[in-house]
């Protein structure tokens, strides 16, 4: 069930440069929306065909649709601390990718997790971070449905720990909100390929949940990781 969506959206987000937001929360109840949403976590042709199957072209199609200007689709999912995560598509001709973000109202700027485009960046949520922010049932977002939750912050995703009955749980989301043929298989070889960051390692560091992806706003060793305070804000927000 979608949310009351009245004053959901800022005209824009503090701190990132965007352009014409546009919540899209109908977008969600489409099974033509998932494909496209999930196309860069499959990467082998046999999962790419698992997710697309007859329907490509359809997908193709609604996916240019939904990118067509001037607006720029935006999604919320309620956090813990009164944050929210925003999953934003950056609706730009020349560098078009999906943005997940994480804000506090208090908060002078809403730190960028994770970028699904050419040019990854990521993960921003270990498994249990995942499955917690989607079934945290926090009104206020662009649906309550944990299996929309799930998917929708699915591509932002990275961890070597999954586990026993995750593929379950994912197969269970497809099944909900999609028309894929196999969503059993097609949950395991997601799980199994992890998009283009694949699984990475997760640990607490005095307090912080950190991990070791080469590409991760959240892996301290990385020079453009989040500063430590920021590091502990957002495990706070993502806590389970």
């Amino acid at each position: 069930m979608m949310a009351d969506v009245t004053n959901l959206h800022p005209d824009q987000i503090p701190g990132y440069e965007s352009g014409p937001l546009a919540h899209r929360p109908e977008l969600l109840d489409d099974p033509l929306f998932w494909p496209g949403h999930l196309y860069s976590c499959a990467t082998s042709e046999d999962t790419e065909e698992l997710l697309l199957g007859a329907d490509s072209d359809a997908a193709l199609a609604f996916h240019n649709r939904m990118l067509a200007p001037p607006g720029w689709p935006v999604f919320t999912v309620p956090v813990n601390e009164g944050c929210q995560l925003r999953v934003v598509y950056r609706n730009l001709k020349d560098d078009a990718g999906t943005d997940y973000l994480l804000h506090h109202p208090d908060w002078e700027r809403a730190e960028l997790l994770a970028s699904d485009d050419g040019h990854f960046m990521g993960p921003a949520l270990s498994w249990p971070e995942l499955t917690a922010a989607a079934d945290n049932g926090l009104a206020g977002g662009s649906t309550t449905d944990p299996h929309a939750r799930l998917l929708l912050l699915l591509p932002a995703f990275g961890d070597a720990a999954v586990p026993a009955g995750a593929v379950e749980r994912l197969a269970a989301a497809l099944r909900a909100r999609t028309a894929i043929d196999d969503p059993d298989r097609l949950a395991a070889a997601l799980l199994k390929e992890q998009g283009q960051c694949g699984p990475v390692h997760w640990t607490a560091e005095s307090g912080r949940q950190v991990n070791d992806g080469d590409l991760s706003y959240r892996n301290p060793a990385n020079d453009f990781a989040l500063p430590t305070d920021r590091l502990a804000l957002v495990t706070a927000a993502l806590a389970i």
